[in-house]
């Protein structure tokens, strides 16, 4: 993402610089403010400054991809942009947003341009030749706007006379706008990985974890009817909880009850072989992290602590407060695993061993929520069990639950 940031903060200082050659004719009438004694800066630093704001502004919409909600939202902060007579912003097939005069008349020939536009993929700039009485639209800037895909569409700036300086305002804008456009893909593009990386998740839940489940539940309803009870209703928070279809967050305590859920019907198959210590810090509980990123592990830990061994299993998780962070430790003492073996499962050059895309998914999707120092830490050997340390920063942009009633609880 670095890679696109650059070129958005290289045009938007192009057309800071552009915009301000744009109203230099009206620099010279003014003057140096000052309010209360306040010095409000030069004409320059003042035009600069408002330039910047205005893009800020148009930023947000342009985030959610070329729209008709997103272009008539932008339309008009990008015409402040360029102090221009008229602006609208088309897609390939039609005019999306229109902000200005002349769209009665305009809008059809405007659609002709973009056409031809759209094959050369370059700038065009041309009179209007308009004859409408009082039409202030003699001159236009047709820029392309672009993305993975090629072109997708265009920016049109109308200005009340030909000037070379609207032409390559118009075209940094432009620019401008099609970086943002990208960044929305990219945006999009996460998230569909990130509901890929989910799914492959929910696939991973073994049907024999279902069947040894259920078959615990039934094996109880005669001897114990009260604990099959309890017992079914947690599989079925269990699996709802997993199956959810709303947010790719969740909060610590959501996590948490969820594994809670599953180590009880742990506890049913396995009875007493199965030792859980819970070392939660309370304040740590509102902190949200990706979905399905803890359960995970402790199923790897009950895997290789019962399912691959014959000993008594030990599982304990952690979770303590570290000031801007959230750490989180879940450990067993089951079999571990060869570190050259995990290694190579967590670079993907190893597939389909016993722990499955569990540690990989997990790890991938911690770096790709909060960056490469946020990956798992892991410690193992064989015969030494395993430790999985993870940092959850307790604030971060775009890291959020959808809010309360997100997932339904039993009576």
């Amino acid at each position: 993402m670095t890679g696109t940031v650059l070129p958005a903060v290289a045009a938007l200082a192009a057309v800071a610089l552009l915009a301000l050659g744009w109203a230099g004719g009206r620099w010279q009438a003014l003057r140096r403010e000052r309010t209360a004694g306040m010095d409000l800066g030069t004409p320059v630093e003042r035009a600069t400054f408002h330039t910047l704001h205005t893009a800020s502004l148009a930023a947000p919409p342009l985030r959610a991809g070329l729209t008709e909600d997103a272009a008539r939202k932008a339309a008009r902060r990008l015409r402040s942009l360029l102090g221009t007579e008229a602006l609208c912003l088309t897609d390939r097939e039609a005019v999306l947003a229109w902000d200005g005069p002349g769209a009665d008349h305009h809008q059809r020939r405007a659609m002709a341009r973009v056409a031809g536009m759209l094959e050369s993929g370059r700038s065009l700039s041309l009179r209007t030749d308009c004859q409408r009485p009082g039409c202030p639209l003699k001159w236009a800037v047709f820029a392309p706007l672009t993305g993975e895909d090629g072109v997708l569409g265009a920016l049109v700036a109308y200005g009340s006379r030909e000037s070379a300086v609207l032409v390559r305002a118009a075209t940094e804008v432009a620019r401008w706008v099609s970086v943002q456009l990208e960044l929305s893909e990219l945006d999009r593009s996460r998230t569909r990985l990130m509901e890929a990386e989910i799914k492959a998740l929910r696939a991973q839940i073994s049907p024999h974890f279902i069947f040894n489940s259920l078959a615990a539940i039934a094996s109880f309803v005669r001897t114990d009817p009260e604990r099959a009870r309890d017992l079914l209703l947690e599989f079925a928070d269990f699996t709802r909880y997993s199956f959810r279809r709303h947010g790719d967050f969740t909060t610590l305590a959501e996590e948490l009850r969820s594994i809670e859920q599953y180590l009880a019907l742990a506890g049913a198959r396995f009875g007493d072989r199965l030792t859980v210590i819970l070392q939660v810090a309370p304040e740590v509980l509102p902190v949200a992290l990706p979905f399905l990123c803890l359960q995970p592990l402790v199923e790897n830990a009950v895997k290789h602590g019962l399912e691959d061994s014959t000993d008594r299993c030990r599982i304990t998780i952690a979770a303590r407060d570290a000031g801007a962070e959230a750490v989180l430790t879940i450990e067993d003492n089951g079999v571990g695993m060869d570190p050259a073996l995990l290694r190579r499962i967590l670079t993907g050059e190893r597939t389909g061993s016993s722990s499955g895309v569990g540690l990989p998914n997990v790890d991938e999707r911690m770096r790709q929520v909060y960056g490469d120092d946020y990956g798992l830490v892991i410690e193992t050997g064989i015969g030494a069990g395993m430790k999985v340390t993870v940092r959850i920063p307790k604030y971060r942009a775009g890291v959020h639950t959808s809010g309360p009633g997100e997932r339904p609880h039993r009576p």
